[in-house]
């Protein structure tokens, strides 16, 4: 399985049109407000701290370099061809690797393992984003990518999340300006039930091994000058019975 061809060319149209500076895209929030409250949930329980990290659906690639600065081989895929191009701009010194991957593609999965072998992951907010028939492959991929040693850290925006987008974006004057280009993209944010997570991560052979509940951080702000947050679940998950 692979993405479909108006999936892919959706996020290929959304980044092509992004702006380069730092903070413009909605979800791209720095990593003293993500990448590393993460890092603190997730450090202690990987099993082999050794292993390289990959940032499944890096983006621009901002958390990517934080990763990079803290593990020695990191390497950033995405599915956008343009978003990679961002992500490379913004690495001038080469910190980390970025490539585009099509995660839902099970032999793509199968061959980046077959390359690095087990590997830890980090992924935040790409699961609610995707088409439905994705979804399962996607965590598939996970656990391919895992192997029997490495373990995935999954944070995603909660169901409670949508009706707080749909507010938004049914505003009077229009949706926040950094969420507008996200529906008008047709990317649809916050579509996956919270009880989904868990069983499409049985499904792939993956245990949960800690969970719990952040604000997910954005870089659009209220009119009152406070900081747009949502609510998230995340999960660490590594092969079951490790």
């Amino acid at each position: 399985m692979s993405v479909t061809s108006r999936y892919r060319e959706a996020w290929e149209g959304f980044w092509r049109e992004a702006p380069g500076e730092v903070g413009a895209v909605i979800w791209d929030a720095g990593p003293a407000l993500t990448a590393r409250p993460h890092l603190a949930l997730f450090e202690p329980h990987l099993a082999a701290s050794d292993l390289p990290v990959v940032d499944l659906g890096c983006g621009n690639g901002t958390q990517t370099r934080y990763l990079a600065d803290r593990f020695p081989h990191v390497l950033g895929v995405d599915l956008s061809v343009a978003a990679l191009a961002h992500a490379r701009h913004a690495d001038p010194a080469d910190q980390a690797e970025f490539r585009q991957l099509d995660a839902a593609d099970k032999g793509a999965a199968e061959q980046l393992h077959a390359e690095l072998g087990d590997v830890n992951v980090y992924m935040r907010g790409v699961l609610h984003q995707c088409e439905p028939d994705d979804r399962q492959a996607l965590v598939d991929s996970i656990a391919t990518l895992t192997g029997g040693r490495g373990r995935a850290f999954i944070v995603e925006l909660s169901e409670a999340a949508k009706p707080i987008l749909r507010a938004l974006a049914q505003l009077p004057e229009g949706p926040p300006p950094k969420l507008a280009p996200v529906f008008a993209h047709g990317i649809a944010p916050a579509e996956v039930i919270d009880d989904a997570v868990p069983r499409y991560v049985a499904a792939a052979g993956l245990g949960i091994v800690t969970s719990g509940e952040l604000p997910f951080a954005t870089t659009e702000f209220h009119p009152d000058g406070t900081r747009m947050e949502l609510p998230s679940k995340w999960l660490v998950v590594g092969r079951a019975g490790c």
